[in-house]
């Protein structure tokens, strides 16, 4: 079934970045969220009946760089966010994204993370999303204002930021297969698991959460499968005809991590019927041939 919404999104600058490609209809508004009298003003006007809330700092790598920056800033603009909505009559439905890096090292022997499993985060980004998490369930406590959170795990696509593992992979691949790079693919350890779920899956998830997602619920979103990122550097070097070598960068290599990530997503799953649809593969091939095309254009 075609859904037919008008579509508003917040941009930080008036040219977005190269990688969006945003659809003619969507109406963005330039937006510092962490000025929550232009946050007011915007909410106000546009009076959304569904909020999808993504916006953060989102590398767990970079958050070591800036610890009190990152934390500040995701919790800044999403308290602005919700200060504003509880405003409205009546309140919107509002999505809020936090991430599977909330729960860190679990303890004990590796397993499945199911929404009962502890909070324990390993990096500043995870205590940020902790943070929105709970902000969100405060402001449905306080105020009822009808907020379902989100957990998501690792997820890939085409047009994500080369910050991250499979992005940064298949741009060094498609450098390489050029010749502006080097034939070696810098990596950081390839022996931690990851569950990988793609964009696509994920934004289906997002969809159906506003949908049916009970306010005030936590759910995770994830394949329930987790590869090495060894297999994964792997499946990307199968796609190339170019002979590359492996070279450990200490750089991306992380300051403390967990050593698997599995999801256990069957509470939304039941809820709503979602399970991932786009294999690995596919998610890995769509990457590189975006990356190819991106590197094309620049050289």
């Amino acid at each position: 079934m075609r859904r037919r919404h008008t579509v508003h999104g917040t941009i930080r600058r008036s040219q977005p970045d190269p990688r969006a490609e945003l659809a003619a209809a969507v109406l963005t508004h330039e937006l510092d969220l962490l000025d929550r009298a232009a946050v007011d003003r915007l909410v106000r006007d546009v009076q959304p009946q569904w909020v999808f809330h993504l916006a953060a700092l989102s590398s767990p790598a970079a958050s070591w760089d800036d610890p009190g920056g990152t934390i500040a800033t995701n919790a800044g603009l999403q308290a602005n966010l919700l200060a504003a909505l509880v405003k409205l009559d009546p309140m919107p439905r509002v999505v809020v994204v936090g991430s599977g890096d909330e729960y860190g090292r679990p303890p004990g022997r590796a397993r499945r993370l199911d929404e009962a499993t502890p909070l324990r985060p390993l990096t500043p980004y995870g205590v940020s999303k902790v943070t929105q998490d709970l902000l969100a369930l405060q402001y449905h406590l306080s105020h009822d204002l009808p907020a379902i959170r989100m957990r998501p795990f690792n997820h890939a696509g085409p047009r994500q930021s080369p910050d991250f593992a499979i992005a940064s992979f298949a741009q060094q691949i498609a450098r390489i297969e050029l010749g502006t790079q080097p034939p070696t693919l810098r990596v950081g350890n390839l022996e931690t698991r990851r569950d990988f779920t793609d964009v696509r899956d994920i934004v289906r998830a997002y969809l159906l959460a506003a949908e049916k997602g009970k306010p005030g619920e936590v759910y995770n979103v994830g394949s329930g499968t987790a590869p090495k990122l060894r297999e994964v550097v792997d499946l990307l070097i199968g796609m190339t005809r170019a002979t590359i070598t492996l070279e450990v960068d200490p750089q991306r290599q992380r300051t403390a991590e967990a050593e698997v990530y599995v999801c256990d997503a069957h509470r939304f799953a039941r809820l709503t019927g979602w399970h991932p649809q786009i294999r690995l593969e596919r998610t890995l091939r769509d990457t590189l041939d975006y990356w190819r095309r991106q590197e094309r254009k620049a050289a």
